[in-house]
């Protein structure tokens, strides 16, 4: 059938596309490579969710902005996107912002906003989440720890203030596992390199003991 040209998609639906894989892209250091995503949060109300919107710095997994709101647009994801560079201090060009395929992150709004200071976008292939893997592993982090509430959130001041709290565990005390067991602030403002040196001193003298 090859060779007499017979192979083509046949019906309705669209022929398969292969999309190429997005950029690889390094963060050397803070600010340089920001990873964004929406999750869910059950309300008491079924079928009703909140959406959490989340940034994270991929070098020192510090979540640098997030906000939640009742529904998902590209307005909501545009303006946290704002307030992260202006409480990052980011305003020089290059800082790349990578997320996945959904609606809010691709709107116009947000390449507007992304375009003005000089933001580049970077995004997921559809369907496969492990082209953004640290929003989708610090989502799982959020869900699955222990003081993660076993009952949806009544309101959204009450799903504001238990993320607030998670926040700032998160950042400031929890031991982050893939940086070398420091916190993420520690990694973000530069601390984490005395810490090492003082943590390596004291490796090797337990050793000579």
């Amino acid at each position: 059938m090859k060779e007499a040209d017979q192979l083509h998609h046949r019906g309705k639906d669209p022929a398969p596309r292969k999309v190429a894989k997005p950029a690889a892209y390094k963060a050397a250091g803070p600010n340089e490579v920001w990873s964004w995503d929406i999750t869910f949060l059950a309300t008491t109300v079924t079928g009703l969710f909140y959406r959490l919107y989340l940034v994270m710095d991929i070098y020192s997994r510090k979540i640098v902005g997030w906000e939640i709101h009742e529904n998902e647009t590209a307005e909501n994801a545009s303006l946290l996107i704002r307030k992260a560079c202006l409480a990052e201090g980011v305003s020089e060009r290059g800082l790349v912002l990578h997320s996945d395929n959904g609606s809010p992150v691709k709107g116009a709004t947000m390449l507007a906003t992304l375009q003005r200071p000089g933001v580049v976008p970077s995004f997921s292939r559809p369907s496969v989440s492990n082209d953004n893997p640290y929003s989708e592993s610090h989502f799982g982090t959020m869900k699955y720890t222990p003081a993660f509430p076993s009952k949806p959130f009544e309101n959204l001041g009450a799903a504001r203030e238990w993320v607030y709290g998670f926040v700032h565990w998160y950042n400031e005390e929890h031991r982050h596992s893939g940086i070398q067991f420091v916190t993420p602030a520690q990694r973000h403002n530069g601390a984490e390199r005395s810490i090492l040196v003082k943590r390596d001193a004291l490796y090797q003298a337990a050793k000579q003991r």
